[in-house]
C-alpha cells in the first residue's frame, strides 16, 4: 500500500493527472483477476481476457 500511496502523490505533486485512469484501470484488472481466480465465476471471467 506503501508504493500506491507514494504513486499517488507524485501524481498530485508533479500533475501527473493523466495517469489516474490507466492506474485505475490496472488495480480494476488487478481485482478482477483475483477475484475470478479464486469464485465460481472464474469461466466467465477468463473468456474477457
Amino acid at each position: 500500500m506503501e508504493s500506491l500511496k507514494d504513486l499517488w502523490h507524485f501524481m498530485l505533486e508533479r500533475k501527473k493527472y493523466w495517469l489516474m485512469p490507466v492506474v485505475i484501470v490496472l488495480v480494476l484488472i488487478g481485482v478482477l483477476l483475483v477475484f475470478g481466480g479464486s469464485s465460481a465465476v472464474a469461466p466467465f471471467i477468463y473468456t474477457l481476457f
